[in-house]
């Protein structure tokens, strides 16, 4: 793993941007689905949540494909950590904790709301706006049809 890391630029003694300290962890844990362990036919036991969270950071940080997540790291494969991000995102896991660090920053006096932006993407407008009246097409007429002319009668079949 340590050619690995040379070839990510990360600097010797430095933290990994993928490992979730434990300040974060506390704080996202309690916002992740609980998932109880089948108990008449267990399976395999599932992969830790915060080694799943890992392999996912390690995914988006290097951007490599899911699939060529390395084994040798302990996050599981690609594939479990593809789900995972999935699950999460369907349960609302990164908006909670979006809200959660936002409340936080406040709380701290550490936000200037001042310079905030509205993205039309997040905000919903009640009353609407103007529709937009239909667009008329700047494509020029259609071609006509050359493959069949209504003036010429068919030419008969060579094969008859």
């Amino acid at each position: 793993m340590g050619s690995l890391i040379v070839d990510l630029g990360v600097k010797k003694g430095e933290q990994l941007p993928w490992i979730v300290p434990d300040s974060l962890w506390e704080r996202i844990e309690p916002l992740l689905p609980k998932v109880e362990r089948r108990h008449r036919h267990p399976g395999r036991k599932r992969l830790d949540d915060r080694l799943a969270l890992q392999g996912i950071l390690f995914v988006l940080y290097t951007a490599i494909p899911w699939e060529f997540l390395p084994q040798e790291l302990g996050f599981g494969s690609g594939m479990t950590c593809w789900r995972r991000l999935r699950d999460w995102h369907q349960a609302g896991v990164w908006d909670r904790l979006h809200q959660l660090l936002l409340a936080e920053l406040h709380a701290a006096g550490q936000l200037d709301w001042s310079k905030a932006v509205v993205d039309s993407s997040h905000v919903r407008a009640l009353k609407g706006g103007p529709k937009p009246g239909r667009a008329r097409s700047i494509a020029p007429s259609r071609a006509r049809n050359t493959t069949s002319s209504p003036t010429e009668a068919a030419s008969p079949s060579p094969c008859l």
